[in-house]
Parts: C-alpha cells; structure tokens; sequence
C-alpha cells in the first residue's frame, strides 16, 4: 500500500498531527472539514454557513487530488445538534451530484474550535481513460 499526504491553503490547515487527505490505492480520506475561513481561521455565523464554509473547504482538498465533489463515495457528518440536521442537509444537498454518496450523521457532544458541523469524506480516484461512473 502506498499513501501520500495532499494540502491545500484553499482549506483551513491542520489543527493536530494529521493530513487534510491521504490519498492511497485509488482512494482519496479527507479529514473533517469545519465551517473555518481557511485565511483567518475565523468560524462563519451560524449552522447554514458553517456547512457552506465545511464543504467549499472539503471541495478544495479535493481540488487539491484532481477530484470533485462527483467523485465522493462516502461522507461523514458530525453534528453539534441534530436538531439542525434539516438545514445543514439542505446545504450538502445543494453541493453533491447524483447519484449522492453513502453518508452518515451524527450528533456529537462539542466540535473543534466550537463548530457547529463538521463534514468528512471518503473520494476515489476514477479509472484512467474512464469515468468510473
């Protein structure tokens, strides 16, 4: 198995010993992406736009692979109140193709940096000379 860290300063940076993705095999792991301005660190007001910072974030590491949101086949939602899953859902859905990835959503006791939505992903990598879809 061969694996290699991706960056981009599109998305805010590491807060902690780990890499924004790991590409490896094919696949593409984007750590949890927060609703963080990634030029001054600062969270956006309110659940809408920490989901819309979240995923313009997680589209730039994957911009970072050579991806796009198409190529995502699982994502992970974290949730500091699952009372706000209908309007972070209605924002991811305006940012996932059809069909839309595997996923799951939890609610959880705090979030990083006080956020209120964090959203990972799981891309893979399409066949040369073909979509893979």
């Amino acid at each position: 198995m061969t694996r290699h860290a991706l960056s981009t300063t599109g998305a805010p940076a590491a807060i902690g010993p780990y890499s924004q993705a790991i590409a490896s095999d094919g696949f593409v792991f984007c750590s949890g992406q927060l609703g963080l301005d990634p030029a001054g660190g600062e969270l956006a007001a309110g659940v809408e736009a920490q989901a819309e910072r979240a995923l313009r974030n997680l589209a730039a590491v994957l911009d970072a692979a050579g991806l796009t949101m198409a190529d995502v086949v699982k994502t992970t939602l974290f949730l500091a109140d699952i009372g706000d899953f209908a309007a972070v859902n209605a924002v991811y859905a305006s940012h996932m193709a059809d069909p839309p990835p595997a996923r799951s959503t939890f609610a959880v006791g705090a979030l990083p940096k006080g956020g209120l939505v964090e959203i990972e992903a799981v891309a893979h990598r399409p066949p040369a000379g073909g979509t893979g879809r």
